[in-house]
């Protein structure tokens, strides 16, 4: 999925995929886009720990962008975000988060994120709704 137009209106805007340190890459699966997100002091819990939100926010952030690629001129939001952690992951290490769509719809998009550390293991599952809309005149 080509992302690189929805890329660079994310650079130029603050927000919480820039303050999380979220890097979005195209891929050649055109039902699939990635993200990663490098743990530090903007997203690991006081233990040291990836935390849960940011991994939510990881995979919200990533199928809105993948969302607003498959419909450009269109805003795309997310309105259910469900997810299970199975592993810790440590500051240092880099998360991968791959999105792929399961249903591309007018007005609802879903996606299945799966968001694994830097040997390839998965950390959490998610699932995420995006709702498709016209822009406000």
């Amino acid at each position: 999925m080509d992302i690189e137009r929805i890329k660079e209106i994310r650079l130029k805007q603050d927000g919480l995929s820039k303050t999380l340190g979220m890097e979005f890459l195209s891929t050649d699966d055109p039902d699939t886009c990635q993200a990663k997100m490098k743990v530090d002091e903007r997203n690991r819990q006081v233990f040291g720990f990836l935390s849960g939100g940011a991994t939510l926010a990881l995979a919200e952030n990533l199928t809105g962008v993948g969302s607003m690629a498959l419909c450009p001129n269109k805003i795309c939001v997310g309105v259910n975000v469900s997810g299970s952690h199975v592993k810790a992951v440590l500051e240092g290490d880099t998360v991968t988060a791959t999105a792929r769509i399961l249903h591309k719809g007018k007005t609802l998009h879903q996606w299945h994120v799966e968001i694994c550390n830097e040997d390839g293991e998965l950390i959490s599952s998610v699932e995420v709704t995006n709702f498709v809309m016209n822009p406000s005149k």
